[in-house]
Order: structure tokens, then sequence, then C-alpha cells
């Protein structure tokens, strides 16, 4: 187990007061695993009231849109700047790629320019960091990993895993790393997690919807809306959940995400969580205030 130092439960409870006003924070992301990735970078560089975007970090992934994680990463670096470039925004010192790999062991970190960047950033300012994480935790983990010290500098705000009394932990971006997932539960990091079932997923849009909304509105918009609806074939009475915005709106309005304080559970090799009231508190979300958030988000992209 690495030796992680241990916040004072005041210092912890301050960390995980929601958010007002606004905030320093960094992105981790897999932007080409799917679509909700690139609503949720231009959704947080959109938000300068709310979060000052600092960096931007390729994530690895592994699935049908890549072969093998370190592709993954790779693309999703493309991808970041692709949606930059449509917002014309400036990605010179702001992207940095991730790991090529998931972590090979527990306790063992990845290097990558991302993680290190992410440290350097963590100890630039005595304000707390947010660090807004929408894919596998590979990046911060190793971070976390290799500068334990950081945990006193940052607060981890995840969409991943599932509700703390589902039957199952599993879920794309926990079970991509397990080990890394097992880091933000363990180590006593300040900690927001946002779960996908009933919770992430009500963030749910339709083709009629962005048409309406986004399309013909920039060229950011365009190229979301033919993402989306490359995904299906028929769009008759069809939703797409958009579960990454979730993490930019706590940092926006965390009233549009409620939680509740509870005890970090134990997340098993078998990826189920078994309770234990002695570990360090964290906060859970319970639900997205669907209506508002997209309704914020439209708004903002309305000046793309």
């Amino acid at each position: 187990m690495p030796n992680y130092p241990k916040l004072p439960t005041d210092l912890l409870l301050q960390r995980l007061t929601p958010p007002k006003g606004k905030v320093r924070a960094v992105l981790d992301t897999d932007t080409y695993n799917e679509v909700d990735d690139q609503f949720a970078l231009a959704y947080a560089l959109l938000s300068p009231e709310a979060c000052d975007l600092e960096a931007v970090y390729a994530a690895p992934f592994f699935n049908n849109n890549s072969s093998g994680p370190g592709d993954g990463m790779e693309r999703s670096y493309d991808e970041i700047l692709r949606v930059m470039e449509r917002m014309k925004r400036s990605a010179d010192g702001l992207v940095f790629k991730g790991s090529p790999t998931y972590l090979p062991a527990p306790g063992e970190p990845v290097d990558s320019p991302a993680a290190r960047d992410l440290i350097a950033k963590a100890k630039a300012s005595d304000e707390p960091l947010f660090v807004m994480t929408i894919g596998a935790p590979t990046n911060v983990s190793s971070a976390i990993l290799m500068a334990p010290e950081i945990i006193e500098k940052i607060i981890v705000v995840w969409l991943g895993g599932q509700p703390h009394d589902w039957h199952t932990a599993r879920e794309f971006n926990l079970q991509q790393d397990i080990p890394a997932s097992q880091v933000l539960f363990d180590s006593g990091v300040p900690f927001v997690q946002i779960p996908c079932t009933n919770v992430a997923e009500h963030l749910r849009t339709t083709i009629p919807e962005l048409d309406a909304w986004l399309r013909g509105k920039s060229a950011l918009g365009d190229y979301l809306c033919d993402i989306v609806a490359s995904y299906h074939a028929d769009h008759f009475a069809w939703s797409k959940v958009i579960w990454d915005i979730s993490a930019v709106a706590y940092l926006i309005n965390a009233a549009w995400v409620p939680s509740t304080l509870v005890h970090a559970p134990i997340l098993t090799e078998r990826i189920t969580y078994s309770a234990d009231w002695y570990r360090p508190l964290m906060r859970v979300a319970t639900h997205c205030n669907r209506d508002a958030i997209f309704r914020d988000l439209f708004t903002k992209f309305a000046n793309i």
C-alpha cells in the first residue's frame, strides 16, 4: 500500500464542500472514446465564470474506437485538438498526452506528460485544483502514486462506476483500469464520484433537440450532431446519454448534481463495493438536473 498522507478531517470536509465561484481546474478525458467527452471539453472551455481550465489531458481507452489503450490515448489527443480547432481555441501549452498503458499492477504508476503536468499544476498554487476525470483515471492515479503529497492540493471529480448500493461497480471508465480506480477510493484524496446508472444517465438528448439548438450554429455543433446521429440508424424514440458533462456541471452549479457525504467503499477485485465505516469520507452524486444542465450547455454553445 502506498504511503498516502492523511488529511485532517476538517481539511477533508472543507475540500469536499461543493464549490462556489470560480475554481482552478484541469480535465482528463478519453475524448475519442465516445461523443460525450467532446461536449464536456467544450462545456468546460465555455464556462470561464466557473472554472479556469489550466490543462487538458488525453486518457487511454480501449474499445471499438481504438486498437489498444495507447492508441486510444493518441486518438483522444488528436480529438482534443480537433474540438479546440473548431472552437478557434489555441491548444498551445494546454493539451498533454497521457499514459500509453493502464497501471501494470496496484501501486505502480505510469509516467506521462499528463501525470507530470498534473503534479506541477497541483503544487503551483495554494488554491486547490479540481481534477475533472471523465475516463479511466490512469493519468490521475499515476500522478497521485508518483507524488502522494498532491492529495493535499487536489479534488478529484470523477464520472465513473455505479451507485454504491448497486449490485456491481462495473462500468466502462472504472473497469478499464481497476488498480487506478482503486487509488481514488483508497488514497483518501478529496473525491467526488458521479455514478452512471440512475445518476449521470439522466443526461440524455435526442437528434431533434440537437438539431434545434446546435445544428447550423457552429462548426463544432455540426460536428457533434453528426457524431451523435451516427450512433444509431433509427432515431425514432431514441436518445443518447451525454454522461461526461456531469463533471463540468458540478463545478458550474453543484446544486444541479446533488451529492451526499459517505465513507469511501472498498472496490473489490470482483468489481463490487464493500462497506467499511472507518474509511475516509468522500462525496457521491445522487442525481443530475437534466433540464438545467442542458439549458446551460445549449446557451453557451450559442456563443462559440
